[in-house]
């Protein structure tokens, strides 16, 4: 195999879900000879669907790498999950990729994933290619679904293999590079003369291609305008130009369940796609700097997915961008300055591990056991220190509470998810001192569902998700005066205290304690007791034991006895008066609030801003943003925002987006306080 870095071609597979991004991987990995058989998701017998929990649900969940060789070139494909709730495998794909596959399905036309696979490439400069798969199914619609994507994204999409169509089916697939068609049958072909229905859309299609193939090139154009036709290898010089700066964005007609035309796409990666490019990165004086994909320049490279696995050990994926990992070199983590001895190397295969002596400039493996590497970490050379751009962690906006089903297992539930965490940086775990629960924060319900099912079977603690509960709080709004008297005779010493406490409504979190007493009636060395009395109570209200803020208390009279009177005596004696006085002072309920930014398209604001004012929320303000969105501003209550997250992507169908910001407490309306009020004292 040829390592160097113009032969390397890193391929990320992304798109909305079940449009066929695994099922095209699966054909590719046949074609190139690395697979005996095609799999199927269905069957579970997939090489990047190899997780025991995509095997369940038919369904991509992590991204995964599968190196091979076509045509003396090293490719590694990076399958990626298409559902929202894990994202993260996509950012994962992206970071690591140099060019990105967009799969959309012929049948169904543009889908929301596929948009955001394609922004999200763009932003990270990625060459990007649309595949429209599913050419098979009879409902398909080759030319809508190109015309929908010209619609959205504009001229620089260009048709390279489309469908001949023939009495509505699929003949044949033309390669307009080589201006042949072949007819399949399998993965078996051969060149056919065929002629589509449409004889003046397909030479329009034609025509297309070759001005945006020779627009890429001065010498090109120029041919172009004098009427002469275009060679092969002047199209793919024009497409290696145009796919590598953006300014084609190719399209593929294709099947990947029968591997229809799936040969071609393939001979398109090997031919045109570009090898990995030079990236900046930041060095130890703050300055970028340029790294070109050398084996021999400065080591560099990219963390860009973890896997920590019980049974197979840690598994971090790099990708090299500048010089070479070897098992001789020390690990040295940019991002913490620490260093340690480096693992084995591997190229990866689905679940399958080659042993491989070293990872040059622009290859993608991994390094087993390396405890000190998480996703979007630098590995460098400790004399040469960089820091490359990490991965883009999607924020978590779904949270929910999770407890063991065994009591005494809550310390394994924390183990397990601070692993599970280091996998999916997505994933957020910790714990809620104020409501003594144990929260797990991501992308959506199903991803929540599976890091539960995986901390039984990689860790073996059974576990539940619940509703969050609220940290609400109580405060008084009226002033009042109450007395204390703690009176206890029990043989030898007694006990007694007895205070008078003025307690109001004040603008603070914590209990804010001042004193007039005049006369000595309570002597100063047993104010510190009637303070610290008053703030142990403090810590649960007396309508429904949540904390109290907002209250100043002064203690302005009492008495005591010199013989049993002590600090424990006006402890309890400023407890009696703190509950009788809080109680008269027309106690209420606090609930926090958030104030809410949320992302969304024009079409879908009018429905999110019911959805808001649904959830006793109040809109502060819009703004226009780009693409034709809107920037929502309101303020809503804690409470209500549980089951925002799946309302956005619902109404929005998944491009909405939004974060929330704890803003301060308000008071709770009644009929929201007495319900608050019931279910605590239940």
């Amino acid at each position: 195999m040829n390592n160097r870095a113009e032969n390397i071609r890193n391929i990320a597979i992304v798109g909305h879900a079940s449009k066929g991004k695994t099922t095209l991987c699966e054909s590719l990995l046949n074609i190139c000879g690395a697979t005996e058989r095609i799999g199927k998701t269905a069957d579970g017998n997939t090489v990047t669907d190899f997780d025991a929990e995509e095997k369940k649900r038919k369904v991509s969940i992590n991204s995964a790498v599968a190196s091979v060789t076509y045509k003396n070139k090293s490719i590694n494909f990076i399958d990626t999950p298409g559902l929202f709730d894990f994202a993260m495998g996509a950012a994962e794909g992206i970071r690591a990729a140099d060019t990105a596959i967009i799969v959309e399905s012929a049948r169904s036309g543009l889908a929301v994933g596929a948009e955001k696979a394609f922004k999200n490439a763009g932003a990270k400069g990625t060459a990007r290619i649309f595949v429209l798969s599913k050419m098979d199914d009879e409902r398909a619609d080759f030319y809508k679904c190109f015309n929908g994507i010209v619609a959205k994204f504009g001229t620089q999409v260009c048709p390279v293999v489309v469908p001949v169509i023939t009495d509505s089916k699929v003949k044949a697939y033309y390669n307009i590079i080589e201006d042949k068609a072949y007819a399949y049958d399998g993965l078996s072909y051969g060149e056919i003369d065929a002629k589509p229905d449409d004889i003046s859309r397909f030479e329009a299609i034609k025509a297309v291609f070759a001005e945006a193939v020779a627009s890429t090139d001065e010498e090109l154009m120029e041919k172009y305008f004098e009427g002469e036709e275009l060679t092969k290898e002047e199209k793919i010089k024009g497409l290696r130009i145009g796919v590598a700066d953006g300014s084609i964005i190719p399209v593929f007609a294709l099947s990947g369940l029968t591997g229809a035309a799936c040969n071609m796409l393939l001979d398109f990666i090997a031919d045109v796609c570009p090898a990995p490019k030079s990236e900046y990165a930041i060095d130890a004086k703050g300055e970028p700097v340029e790294l070109i994909p050398d084996e021999n320049g400065p080591l560099a490279a990219i963390c860009f997915k973890t896997v920590a696995d019980p049974f197979i050990g840690k598994l971090s994926f790099f990708k090299v961008v500048s010089g070479k990992i070897t098992s001789s070199v020390p690990a040295y983590n940019t991002n913490t300055g620490n260093e340690e001895r480096m693992g084995k190397l591997v190229k990866m295969f689905g679940s399958k591990q080659t042993d491989t002596p070293q990872l040059s400039a622009g290859e993608i493996g991994a390094v087993t056991k390396l405890s000190g590497f998480k996703t979007g970490d630098t590995m460098s050379s400790s004399g040469n220190p960089v820091r490359l751009d990490g991965v883009t962690i999607p924020t978590a906006t779904y949270k929910m509470a999770v407890s063991a089903t065994k009591k005494g297992d809550e310390e394994k539930i924390a183990s397990g998810f601070s692993r599970l965490c280091e996998e999916d940086p997505s994933l957020c775990f910790g714990n809620n001192n104020e409501t003594r629960q144990q929260i797990v924060s991501g992308l959506g319900e199903q991803q929540l569902e599976v890091a539960v099912s995986r901390l039984k079977d990689k860790f073996g603690v059974d576990a539940v998700l619940e509703a969050p509960r609220v940290a609400y709080r109580e405060t008084i709004t009226k002033k009042v005066s109450a007395q204390g008297r703690h009176k206890k005779q029990s043989g030898g010493h007694g006990q007694f205290g007895d205070v008078f406490i003025e307690f109001e409504p004040y603008d603070t979190d914590k209990l804010v304690f001042a004193e007039r007493v005049v006369g000595g009636s309570v002597p100063k060395n047993f104010f510190p007791a009637v303070e610290k009395g008053l703030n142990e109570c403090m810590e649960k209200g007396v309508l429904a034991g949540y904390p109290m803020v907002g209250v100043k208390a002064t203690l302005y009279d009492g008495s005591y006895h010199p013989v049993d009177s002590s600090e424990m005596s006006f402890k309890m004696a400023a407890a009696l008066a703190f509950k009788e006085g809080i109680t008269n002072a027309m106690p209420v309920i606090l609930e926090p609030i958030v104030t809410l930014k949320a992302v969304v398209n024009d079409d879908s604001m009018g429905d999110i801003i019911g959805d808001i004012n649904r959830r006793r929320g109040r809109i502060l303000g819009m703004t226009p943003g780009a693409d034709n969105t809107q920037e929502i501003i309101a303020e809503v209550p804690d409470a209500e925002m549980t089951t925002f997250s799946t309302s956005v992507r619902q109404i929005t169908q998944g491009r909405g987006s939004f974060t929330t910001e704890f803003a301060r407490y308000e008071r709770a309306p009644e009929h929201i306080a007495q319900k608050i009020i019931s279910q605590a004292n239940a």
